[in-house]
C-alpha cells in the first residue's frame, strides 16, 4: 500500500494486488491512511508453491473479492477517471472521549468486550478513582507523552500518555508500584500486538532492585501464572498495546494465522542472586543497582532440554538447527544450568560465542528458510557480506545461523531442575529501557 501511494504521488496509475484473505486489512490500511477509494484487486491466497498454470488461472479468472475478472479490475483500475470520492480522500479525528457515559457495571463490562478493548477476560472497570490511584505509582504528570504504537509498519503511530498507559494498568489488575515497569515498557515503542501473519509477540525481562520492590517471581514458576507482578505487568502491556495503536482486531489490524499465548502476558524477572553471571540489562551500560525492562520480539520457537549432560554440545546444536535462522534466540536457564555451565569454564559471553560458531545449518537449508529468503537473500544478492559469501556456499557447507550480538542469556527460575529453554527473541534496537526514570 506504500509503494501504491508513492506511485500515485509520482503521477504513475497503480491498482494494489494482494491474496483474497487481506482484503480486510487492505481497506483499512487505504482507510487509515485516507484513501478509502484506493483501487485494489484480490487473488486467491495460497500463491507459494502453485504451478505457474495455477498461478495464471488466478490472473485469468475471478477477483475473489469483487467477484469480476481479475483483469477487468486492473485494467479499470488503471484507466478509470478519478472521481468526486477518489479526490476528497478521507480524514480522521484522533482525539477519543476521556470519559464514557456512566452505566451499569455490567453494562460497561459488556461495552469495553463489545468494543474490542479487552483481552476476553474480565478486567478491572478504570473508574476515575481507581485511575487516579494507579497514577499515584508514578512521579511523571499525567499528559507526558510515553511513546507512539501501531499494529504494523503500514498504519499510522499513535501516540499516547501517562494517564492513557494507567487506564490499561487498571484493566489489567495491576498495582500503582507496578507502572513504572509498565510505563518503561510502553516507551519501547515495541508493541507487544504486532499484526505479522507469522504470529510472533512480545515479552520482558526486568532486572534491578525493583524485581524485589515489588514483589516480582525469579524462581519457582517464573513464566508461568503464579505471581501477580509478572502476569499483570504483561497482561497490561498487552492491553495498552492493543488499545492505544489504533486495535488489534482479527482480520483487520491483527493477521497471525494462529495466534501466540505469549499475546496474553510476556513478563519475568532474572534471578540475579542465583546466577554466577552478570545481569542481562549491564549488557546494554546499565548497572547492577539500576531497574531496567528488556523487550523482545518473538515467542514463535521454543526449543528445551536439561543439562549441561555428557552430550549437551549435540544437544545445543541439534536445538539451533531446529531454530529459524536469522530469528534471534534467546536462551532462559534455570541457575543449577547457569552454574553447571561456569564449572565447565563458560562465563556468559564464552557460552554466547560457542552457541554463535555452534549454530549451523547447511547452505541447501538455511536458503530454504522463510526468514532467509525474505531478509537475507535480497542482501545477499546485494553484496552485503557474509551473506553474498553464503550465498555461493556449496549444498551441504555448513553456515551461521547468528552473531553473538544476537544471542541473549536470561536465568530465571527455582532450581528444582536443571532445565532451559530456547526462545525466538529478537530484541530491537534500544529496547532496553530504564524504569527508574518512570518512577
Amino acid at each position: 500500500m506504500g509503494l501504491a501511494l508513492a506511485l500515485e504521488n509520482a503521477g504513475v496509475p497503480t491498482v494494489a494486488i494482494h491474496t483474497h484473505v487481506f482484503a480486510r486489512l487492505a481497506k483499512s490500511v487505504a482507510m487509515a491512511n485516507g484513501m478509502p477509494t484506493a483501487r485494489q484487486a484480490y487473488v486467491p491466497q495460497p500463491l507459494v508453491d502453485k504451478s505457474a498454470g495455477d498461478l495464471r488461472a488466478y490472473i485469468e479468472g475471478v477477483d475473489p473479492v469483487s467477484k469480476r475478472p481479475f483483469m477487468q479490475e486492473i485494467i479499470e483500475g488503471l484507466t478509470s477517471a478519478l472521481s468526486s470520492a477518489d479526490i476528497k480522500g478521507l480524514g480522521f479525528e484522533r482525539s477519543t472521549p476521556r470519559l464514557l457515559p456512566a452505566d451499569s457495571e455490567d453494562n460497561l463490562h459488556r461495552m469495553f468486550m463489545e468494543n474490542n478493548w479487552t483481552d476476553f477476560l474480565p478486567i478491572v472497570l478504570p473508574t476515575e478513582e481507581r485511575v487516579e490511584a494507579m497514577l499515584k505509582g508514578t512521579s511523571q504528570p499525567r499528559n507526558k507523552i510515553v511513546g507512539r504504537l501501531r499494529p504494523t509498519d503500514f498504519r499510522e503511530d499513535w501516540e499516547f500518555d501517562v494517564e492513557k498507559v494507567a487506564v490499561n494498568a487498571v484493566m489489567a489488575g495491576a498495582k500503582p508500584e507496578y507502572l513504572p515497569v509498565i510505563l518503561a515498557m510502553a516507551s519501547s515503542g515495541l508493541t507487544a500486538r504486532s499484526s505479522s501473519t507469522t504470529s510472533f509477540a512480545a515479552f520482558g525481562v526486568v532486572n534491578g532492585p525493583i524485581r524485589n520492590e515489588i514483589g516480582m517471581n525469579s524462581g519457582i514458576g517464573a513464566m508461568g501464572p503464579y505471581n501477580h507482578a509478572n502476569m499483570t505487568i504483561g497482561r497490561a502491556w498487552n492491553l495498552l498495546s492493543q488499545n492505544l495503536q489504533g486495535g488489534s482486531t482479527p482480520g483487520e489490524t491483527y493477521m497471525g494465522t494462529l495466534g501466540n499465548y505469549f499475546a496474553i502476558s510476556g513478563c519475568f524477572a532474572e534471578n540475579e542472586e542465583r546466577s554466577p553471571w552478570e545481569p542481562l540489562h549491564m549488557r546494554y551500560g546499565f548497572k547492577r543497582e539500576e531497574s531496567a525492562v528488556t523487550v523482545f520480539r518473538g515467542g514463535r520457537y521454543m526449543q528445551a532440554g536439561y543439562g549441561p549432560r555428557d552430550d549437551w554440545e549435540d544437544k545445543m546444536r541439534r536445538s539451533f538447527a531446529a531454530c529459524e535462522a536469522r530469528q534471534s534466540p534467546l536462551i532462559v536457564m534455570d541457575p543449577i544450568v547457569a552454574r553447571l555451565y561456569e564449572e565447565k569454564g563458560f562465563n556468559k559471553q564464552k557460552l554466547i560465542e560457542w552457541c554463535a560458531e555452534n549454530a549451523r545449518l547447511p547452505a541447501k537449508e538455511y536458503w530454504n528458510e522463510m526468514w532467509v529468503q525474505t531478509l537475507i537473500h535480497p542482501k545477499a544478492v546485494a553484496g552485503v557480506e557474509p551473506y553474498a559469501s553464503y550465498l555461493k556456499a556449496a549444498p551441504g557447507e555448513m553456515l551461521k545461523l547468528f552473531s553473538p550480538g544476537e544471542i541473549h542469556i536470561v536465568v530465571t527460575g527455582g532450581e528444582t531442575q536443571g532445565a532451559w529453554r530456547i526462545f525466538e527473541g529478537v530484541r530491537m534496537k534500544d529496547c532496553t529501557v530504564s524504569i527508574d526514570k518512570w518512577r
